[in-house]
């Protein structure tokens, strides 16, 4: 990945971007398809997702599918740590 403060996408991040839009209609599995698209596994790949959507470049590129993203990947960080603080009351 390149800097965070690039405005330009590489070809494998306009991919990411672009798989994102679309696995949803895909007729395999998202993780099968990110294994047979990236030969990454699905935590490799969220991993590198995580990064790209926070970078200014992906915003320019794709803003409606970064922020929901960025809202979907904010939305999990919250619900696990109410998860955590709802098992930690119960000790």
């Amino acid at each position: 990945m390149k800097n965070g403060n690039s405005s330009v996408l590489t070809e494998r991040e306009k991919d990411i971007l672009d798989f994102e839009q679309s696995w949803w209609s895909l007729s395999i599995p998202r993780e099968q398809a990110v294994r047979e698209r990236f030969q990454l596994t699905e935590t490799e790949y969220v991993e590198l997702l995580e990064l790209l959507i926070a970078t200014e470049a992906a915003l320019e590129a794709e803003p409606l599918l970064v922020r929901r993203l960025r809202r979907m990947k904010d939305r999990r960080r919250q619900e696990h740590v109410a998860r955590r603080t709802a098992a930690q009351e119960v000790k």
